[in-house]
């Protein structure tokens, strides 16, 4: 089924940037393992591969319009330097996506592809719940002090 040229085209962006944001999730997910924050490193893993499902629902929907998903393309990364810098990095891509999906899902009523609107909504609730998930985990480092909590992060003394 031919879908809109529009559409297709911002479908594409919105690829890039779940690409990027996989990229991003993976770095930070890998930093936290290396620092011995395993919770988080867990927690960052799991946004990781939400972002992938998203990847993979763009190209399977930029296929049925008949485009051709375009993989190569990624936007800067904004690699954290610590735990703050990355939940702080990750919160603010994750506003703008949702600010992006909010949009795409307008063009997609515009065009009067239900379809593509609906699985928009879908990916939106859950970069909403990543938001969510970075809000959380501020406040947390606010309210009990950030060695607590980055000691709440670990899996414990080993041997």
């Amino acid at each position: 089924m031919k879908g809109n040229d529009r559409l297709i085209q911002t479908l594409n962006k919105l690829l890039a940037d779940e690409l990027t944001a996989i990229s991003q999730y993976m770095v930070h997910s890998e930093m936290c393992d290396a620092w011995g924050y395993d919770k988080l490193h867990k927690a960052i893993e799991k946004q990781a591969i939400d972002e992938m499902h998203h990847a993979e629902w763009l190209i399977q929907r930029i296929l049925f319009l008949e485009g051709t998903p375009e993989v190569s393309k990624l936007n800067p990364m904004k690699i954290g330097s610590s735990v703050v810098e990355m939940v702080g990095n990750d919160q603010d891509a994750e506003r703008e996506a949702i600010r992006a999906y909010n949009e795409a899902i307008a063009l997609a009523h515009e065009v009067a592809d239900q379809s593509s609107a609906d699985l928009l909504t879908r990916i939106l609730k859950m970069e909403e719940d990543h938001v969510d998930w970075a809000e959380k985990q501020r406040a947390q480092i606010e309210q009990m002090g950030l060695q607590q909590y980055l000691s709440n992060q670990t899996g414990g003394a080993t041997t």
